[in-house]
């Protein structure tokens, strides 16, 4: 294996043939650097997708309702559907399938808010503590709705970004009364979205927002977390036996989307995440064909070289050489040039896809990528440690044939050989 003398011979036989020798390791380089490039272009889809979930726990699902289409049980089509109080104790403490629930009570349209000689027109959401964890709200200073505002009808509001930079300039909202509407609320925290779509948006106690603005026992939407499962089905199973409960208790077919809307966002990401599996499983088998091109383009080339070198073999059989020691010969040759010019594929594949994402995270850094949908292109260091083994193993099979070929050589035959 460490043999210096065959070494020699092998980078002799090389620098003979630099041509035939550079093409063969081109089409073997240009194979793995393809697989890095649709590896790491699909790990960047992937992970756009992902983000674009961030934005909200992935089995948040949200219900709303609207107006019966369908007739039920001797009721006409047409009538309003309205959740309530009731509802919230029932979905919190009797409906199956469901972990955290956040009732919410709409402010109709966009709310004046002021502060001193400042004021501007902003929405204003009402809602459970659970709901930062549902939404992943970003709470850049003081705190959230907790359970005691609830409790005690506390006059407590979380402000956006932007609200705070509207209202407040430069100076600190915390423990400061601003008026929403006509009624002084304290601000207790500041909250954060890096995309800026809520910054424009505040947070207050759903019981405060109920009694304060007429709201009475009214719900508009719900959002609740459902039990994690792993499969469609299940997932849309859950959503089912959530619709048919509530259905249950204000009379409307389970069917009737109309009467009750709803968006499972479980579903959906797994759906996605399944597509994504299918098309990394697409991209190895298309990586791995190009690859396998390249390997047989290396194992016809050590074919030749094996013919070319009937005569050399011969001798060295005829000299004591034994079988092994040709087939060892031959296989080092092909696994060298396979791995060397894989590798160098291997690091131009990866820097490519590094370089990608240098471009992008500086992109973002500036706020001028939001729309992107790619986000880190990589791909993981156990992933090019797989590709190394399969180069590895691809050069051994790609020499091996002619490998068995040089052994069989018979020494007499080889002198005859022009």
């Amino acid at each position: 294996m460490f043999d210096i003398d065959i070494w020699q011979e092998i980078f002799s036989t090389i620098r003979k043939n630099k041509l035939r020798t550079f093409l063969t390791g081109f089409s073997v380089a240009w194979g793995i650097f393809m697989l890095m490039v649709l590896l790491g272009s699909g790990n960047g889809l992937q992970n756009g997708v992902r983000e674009e979930f961030a934005d909200n726990a992935e089995n948040v699902m949200w219900m709303w309702t609207g107006r019966t289409s369908i007739p039920y049980q001797g009721l006409k089509e047409g009538r309003e559907i309205r959740f309530n109080n009731d509802d919230t104790d029932f979905l919190k403490e009797e409906a199956e399938g469901i972990e955290m629930v956040s009732a919410r009570f709409f402010l109709s349209g966009d709310v004046t808010f002021s502060y001193g000689n400042e004021y501007g027109s902003f929405s204003t959401v009402s809602c459970y503590p659970a709901l930062q964890d549902m939404e992943k709200i970003k709470v850049s200073s003081g705190r959230f709705i907790n359970q005691i505002d609830m409790n005690e009808f506390r006059k407590s509001v979380v402000i956006g970004d932007d609200i705070r930079k509207a209202l407040f300039k430069e100076e600190d909202p915390l423990g400061k009364y601003i008026n929403i509407g006509s009624v002084p609320f304290m601000v207790v925290g500041v909250s954060y979205d890096p995309r800026a779509r809520d910054n424009r948006q505040a947070y207050m106690p759903f019981t405060t927002a109920q009694r304060i603005y007429g709201g009475g026992n009214r719900v508009h939407n719900y959002a609740v977390t459902t039990t994690m499962v792993k499969t469609v089905e299940e997932a849309d199973a859950i959503s089912d036996k959530i619709r048919e409960q509530m259905a249950r208790r204000h009379s409307f077919d389970p069917t009737d989307r109309r009467a009750m809307g709803s968006f499972n966002m479980l579903s959906e990401y797994i759906r996605t995440m399944k597509i994504f599996q299918a098309i990394k499983m697409f991209v190895w088998i298309i990586g791995i064909g190009t690859l396998i091109a390249g390997i047989v383009g290396v194992s016809n080339i050590m074919l030749i070289l094996v013919k070319e070198r009937t005569r050399e073999i011969g001798v060295r059989k005829a000299l004591g050489a034994s079988p092994s020691s040709v087939i060892g010969l031959v296989l080092l040759e092909s696994i060298l040039i396979t791995t060397v010019a894989g590798y160098f594929g291997l690091v131009m594949g990866v820097g490519l896809m590094e370089g990608l994402n240098f471009g992008l995270e500086k992109m973002l850094e500036g706020g001028g990528g939001d729309q992107i949908f790619f986000r880190n292109p990589t791909v993981d260091f156990v992933t090019a440690i797989s590709a190394t083994v399969i180069l590895i193993i691809s050069g051994a099979l790609a020499g091996y044939v002619p490998a068995r070929k040089a052994a069989r050589v018979k020494p007499i035959e080889a002198l005859r050989d022009e």
